[in-house]
C-alpha cells in the first residue's frame, strides 16, 4: 500500500468517526477539498462507494465500515508506533472501545468512568449486548467474555472475574406462591429457563436435572428475556448477582451454588494487545476488579 493510499484510508477513517468532511478536516489539519478529493480518490481505486451522503454529512456504507475497521487498528498501531519513536509510550489518548454482555454493565460503566476520569484525554465507547465484535477487523479494543475460555489464536486471552449465578423471583410471585423451603422443595412451583435442551450452563443443567419439564412454563434464548419473564412474575428463574443487583424487585430465593459461576476472559488482539492504550486499561481493570 502507498503512502498516497494510506492517507486516503486514514482521511476516510476521520470522516466515517467525525460524520461531516468539515470534522475530519479540523481533525487532520488540511482543507477540506482535500478531505473530499481523498474519498473521491478512494472510492474510485475501490470501486465501491464507502459514505452515503445526506443533509447531515456522511454516513459509512457496509464496504466503508469493512474497510474502516481495519483502518481503525492500523491507524491505533501507528500511533504507538510513533509514540514509541518519540519516546512518548506512556501516553494514553484518543479512543477505547471495550465490548462486554449486558450482564457486565453493571461494574463495567463504573471502572470505566474511573479510568476515564484518571485519562481526561480519552474517549471511551462501551459496546454491550450478545454479538461478538472482531477484534482483528479492530471492533474493540478489549473485550469481557464470558462463558467457554476463547480459543482464536490471534487473541492473547486472559482469566478475568467470575459472576456469581443466583435464583431469584419477585415479591409478586412470592406472595402467590409462597417460597420453597429447599432446594428439594421445589414442586408446584413454575420456573423461567432456557430455550436450549443442551445448555453448558452448569445453572440451567442444575434447572432440568431438579425441576419437572412441565413447571419451565416460560423458556427464552436470551438472558435478559428470562430476566424481564421472572421480573414479570412469571416464575423463579437465574440472573447473575451483577445484573440482580440493579432490579430491586428480585429477591434472591436460594443463593449461588458453587459450580454455578460464569467464567469470563479478558481478550485483546495479539497486535493491540501491548500497545500502551490497552496495557493501561487491563492493569486497572484488574486492579479495580477486586473490589467487585
Amino acid at each position: 500500500m502507498s503512502i498516497s493510499t494510506w492517507d486516503e484510508i486514514r482521511t476516510a477513517y476521520h470522516v466515517a468517526r467525525m460524520g461531516t468532511v468539515s470534522g475530519a478536516a479540523e481533525q487532520l489539519g488540511v482543507h477540506h477539498a482535500t478531505v473530499i478529493r481523498h474519498i473521491d480518490s478512494l472510492e474510485d481505486r475501490l470501486g465501491v462507494k464507502l459514505f452515503q451522503r445526506h443533509a447531515r454529512g456522511y454516513s459509512s456504507t457496509e464496504a466503508g465500515r469493512d474497510l474502516l475497521q481495519v483502518a481503525q487498528a492500523t491507524d491505533d498501531q501507528f500511533a504507538q508506533l510513533v509514540s514509541r519513536i518519540r519516546g512518548r509510550g506512556d501516553e494514553v489518548s484518543g479512543e477505547l472501545v471495550v465490548t462486554s454482555l449486558s450482564a457486565a454493565a453493571p461494574r463495567m460503566a463504573a471502572t470505566l468512568a474511573r479510568f476515564q476520569a484518571k485519562y481526561p484525554g480519552l474517549i471511551i465507547r462501551y459496546l454491550t449486548g450478545e454479538e461478538l465484535l472482531r477484534l482483528e477487523y479492530g471492533e474493540a479494543h478489549v473485550a469481557v467474555r464470558a462463558g467457554n475460555q476463547p480459543n482464536n489464536p490471534d487473541n492473547v486471552v486472559q482469566p478475568f472475574v467470575s459472576q456469581d449465578v443466583a435464583l431469584y423471583a419477585t415479591q409478586d410471585y412470592i406472595d402467590r406462591c409462597g417460597l420453597p423451603g429447599s432446594k428439594t422443595d421445589l414442586e408446584g412451583h413454575a420456573f423461567v429457563g432456557i430455550d436450549d435442551p443442551n445448555t453448558r450452563a452448569p445453572f440451567f443443567q442444575w434447572l432440568n436435572e431438579n425441576v419437572a419439564s412441565e413447571q419451565i412454563v416460560f423458556r427464552a434464548s436470551d438472558m435478559r428475556v428470562i430476566r424481564d419473564a421472572v421480573l414479570a412474575g412469571v416464575g423463579m428463574g437465574f440472573s447473575t448477582v451483577w445484573e440482580a443487583e440493579s432490579f430491586p424487585d428480585l429477591i434472591r430465593v436460594f443463593p449461588p451454588e458453587e459450580d454455578w459461576p460464569i467464567p469470563t476472559w479478558l481478550v485483546t488482539h495479539v497486535d493491540l494487545h501491548r500497545t500502551t492504550k490497552v496495557q493501561a486499561f487491563l492493569s486497572f481493570l484488574k486492579e479495580d476488579s477486586q473490589s467487585w
